[in-house]
């Protein structure tokens, strides 16, 4: 336990399991309020009776991350309850995999949904109260997938390209009244999204064996490894970081 965002109120969405989870879970033990938003109750609910229960001030607030009404009553729900947010994890986040020709529209819009418009949903919502405090962080979970291309994953890997600029660009221009914005990009993590994503890609033949990704980054990433990476990002250690990406993939986007 340590108290590198001691004073901070975080909000992490996607924050019932997962990567997501494990951020929610440090963030407390680091000394921050953090408020998690899911469409996961069951699990979003019990993560912070836990943590409520061991004395962290944490609180769940159920939304659709892609959805602008949700996401805004999500987010007045935590500042009601914890306090002006200044600290935001943009975690939410789905995959699509199928070969291109089979991909149908509504496959494109709801990946976009989810991925990206609730990126911008859930900072449009955040960023004015790190405005009006003249400080805050906001870190946003791309993934490898941005910039290194897998077969049957057009959709994903283009959203996540979105996910890549969007991060710089809000870095830009809001530098200078005191926000800062990163992107984390996780390789091959070992949770429900990424064991599914190995089995999907398996079974279209895309060669994501132990052995491929042990050649790749060396083993399966785990949550915490994203946790602690989000972690540096959100905390003032990294307050001359601005507008990068974090490649969390032990080498496999330096080969």
């Amino acid at each position: 336990m340590g108290d590198r965002l001691k004073g901070k109120v975080a909000i992490v969405s996607g924050g019932a399991t997962g990567c997501g989870a494990a951020a929610v879970r440090l963030f407390a033990a680091e000394g921050a309020a953090v408020g998690i938003i899911d469409r996961n109750v069951q699990a979003g609910q019990a993560l912070a009776f836990e943590l409520a229960s061991l004395g962290k001030r944490v609180v769940f607030a159920t939304a659709d991350v892609s959805q602008k009404d949700q996401v805004n009553a999500a987010v007045a729900n935590v500042k009601a309850s914890l306090g002006p947010v200044n600290v935001l994890f943009n975690h939410a986040g789905t995959i699509v995999i199928k070969p291109f020709l089979e991909t149908e529209e509504e496959d494109w819009d709801f990946l976009f949904d989810v991925n990206v418009k609730s990126m911008y949903l859930m900072t449009r919502a955040v960023l004015p109260m790190m405005l009006q405090a003249g400080k805050g962080a906001i870190v946003c979970t791309s993934s490898i997938s941005a910039v290194y291309a897998t077969p049957n994953e057009v959709l994903y890997d283009a959203t996540k390209g979105a996910c890549h600029m969007f991060a710089r660009a809000i870095a830009v221009e809001f530098r200078d009244r005191g926000i800062r914005c990163n992107a984390i990009c996780p390789g091959f993590i070992e949770t429900p999204h990424g064991l599914r994503e190995v089995k999907e890609l398996t079974a279209l033949g895309v060669d994501v064996s132990e052995a491929a990704l042990k050649a790749a980054q060396g083993r399966f990433g785990q949550p915490e490894d994203i946790a602690r990476a989000a972690l540096y990002l959100a905390s003032d250690d990294a307050e001359f970081v601005n507008g990068t990406q974090l490649f969390v993939d032990n080498a496999f986007s330096a080969v």
